[in-house]
């Protein structure tokens, strides 16, 4: 970047932030790197203005070592300067530590200094302006695709269709979230001829994926979907050669004018609202204003275009997306675009476990084979991100609803015992299933009383721990074994079978209840 371009950026990094672009959209805005926005915004004019006059000391370091560098390139004019610096770092031992742009910049000044392009001059193309083709002959078709902005902190990126007329410029978009297939590529032709109110003889393409299986000397063989729809309108495919896009020179502006003039600066709030807001961009600027070249408004020449067109009657059908599957991974994550996305703990049970995949308005949709919602994730803007789900941190599982339910019926007394279960798992959370275990294990063949009393206890004293609770139970029920004893001692007693004198009824130790007490609180 040489000082002028310089001056001119900094005054416009200033002019952007004044007008309340922070520094990321200055960047994007501008297409430099935020870290020179940062740098240029931390200097005032005059601090600016001195920090471009001064010499850059990497240069001068670098000068003793211009014969080799010239040497090098001489010999090999494709070098790059990460090569250059690799070999000058391999040949001097005490090559000062100098920042590898430096090295770019020298290494380019020794270029241009000698005249040593990094790749050899080719003969320049000859260009003829053609006559524009009589009216429904031709059409132009492309794809372009897009990163916007959304209401909240991230991005979605967005892929188009364009169709324009070659002799009229007039223009059909269509948005969509994923990349197009051959069969959402049909789709959008029959919405482009619905909208221009019929079909060109002609449509050129790229040798693009979306339509052509192969391309062998001229002998295109085309997908399935779009050999079927271009027999069915009677329209001739056309293909550029490859790397030729000057064969489609029309369209390709188009994109451009797409992505610079009704993309650049536009948040996405949804697909419907963005396809809503193009159709109006194309009624009221796209296709109103006088074209560049013909200096007519394009829709003025469409009305004159549209008779030569052939006839299209057919009501376009949008296909039904299938949805996308991706392997699972064995620590329960999916790697989807750069981030990691958890799902629910048993979502991977083999190396063939798969999830289906949907992304909507920045939103990433998980299902289950079944098209059941398992997950959803807000999709960052940044990279190398894990993003995670609390709740998939512990399975799900319908047998814990199950055993809790199972549980509170067993215990009898349904409000103490629904109000101990559910201190319980807020005081241990993660072993809630265990301790339900251990309880219901441990109730078999225990009566009500028994149970009531044994809840009511461990409510009092805060007891919440599945072997806290038998230990209680195990005691109430010793304690009413041996009440039972006495009892059928005294009653045979009275009966004159033997003389119970000295016998007295067991009573509840209170020491075994502060034990109790004393190992709940070592737990």
């Amino acid at each position: 970047m040489n000082k002028n371009t310089k001056v001119f950026m900094w005054y416009k990094v200033n002019t952007l932030r004044s007008n309340g672009l922070n520094k990321s959209q200055i960047s994007l805005e501008l297409g430099i790197d935020r870290a020179t926005v940062r740098r240029y915004l931390k200097m005032n004019e005059s601090e600016f203005h001195a920090w471009i006059q001064q010499k850059r000391p990497g240069s001068q370091k670098l000068s003793v070592y211009k014969q080799f560098v010239l040497d090098q390139l001489q010999s090999a004019y494709y070098l790059s300067s990460a090569q250059i610096e690799d070999r000058l770092k391999e040949h001097f031992v005490d090559f000062p530590k100098v920042n590898s742009k430096t090295v770019y910049n020298f290494v380019k000044k020794v270029r241009q200094e000698y005249g040593l392009p990094k790749a050899p001059k080719k003969a320049p193309r000859l260009y003829q302006k053609l006559p524009d083709p009589p009216f429904g002959e031709e059409a132009q078709v492309d794809f372009g695709e897009h990163h916007m902005q959304t209401e909240g902190s991230g991005r979605v990126k967005v892929y188009f269709f364009v169709l324009t007329l070659s002799r009229s410029r007039y223009k059909y978009v269509y948005f969509q979230v994923r990349p197009f297939i051959s069969k959402t590529a049909s789709y959008a032709h029959e919405l482009a001829f619905s909208y221009i109110q019929g079909i060109p003889s002609n449509i050129i393409y790229d040798q693009d994926r979306v339509f052509i299986v192969q391309e062998n000397l001229g002998d295109v063989l085309l997908t399935e979907e779009f050999r079927q729809l271009s027999e069915k309108y009677s329209f001739n495919a056309v293909f550029c050669r490859k790397a030729d896009p000057e064969s489609k020179g029309k369209v390709e502006s188009v994109v451009k004018y797409v992505k610079n003039n009704f993309l650049k600066g536009r948040k996405f709030t949804s697909l419907e609202h963005l396809q809503e807001a193009v159709l109006g961009w194309l009624s009221r600027t796209a296709n109103t204003k006088p074209h560049g070249t013909t200096r007519i408004p394009p829709v003025e020449l469409w009305k004159e275009e549209q008779p030569y067109l052939l006839p299209f009657t057919t009501f376009p059908e949008q296909p039904l997306f299938k949805l996308l599957a991706y392997k699972v991974r064995k620590d329960n994550t999916l790697a989807y675009r750069g981030n990691f996305y958890s799902l629910p703990l048993g979502t991977y049970q083999d190396t063939g476990s798969e999830v289906l995949l949907e992304e909507k308005n920045g939103v990433l949709l998980l299902y289950d084979k079944n098209q059941q919602l398992m997950a959803q994730h807000i999709i960052p803007a940044e990279k190398g991100k894990y993003i995670s789900n609390t709740d998939h941190k512990r399975t799900k599982s319908k047998t814990l609803q199950k055993a809790h339910e199972l549980l509170v019926d067993e215990l009898g007394q349904k409000d103490q015992g629904r109000e101990y279960l559910e201190k319980l798992e807020k005081d241990k959370p993660r072993y809630y299933y265990d301790n339900v275990r251990v309880i219901r294990k441990g109730i078999q063949g225990a009566n009500a009383p028994v149970l009531h009393k044994t809840v009511l206890f461990c409510l009092e004293n805060k007891l919440y721990n599945g072997y806290s609770f038998i230990e209680v139970l195990g005691h109430y029920q010793k304690e009413e074994k041996a009440q039972t004893i006495s009892s059928n001692i005294q009653i045979e007693g009275a009966s004159g079978l033997k003389s119970l004198s000295g016998l007295s009824p067991a009573t509840s130790d209170i020491d075994i209840y502060e034990n109790i007490l004393l190992q709940s609180c070592n737990k």
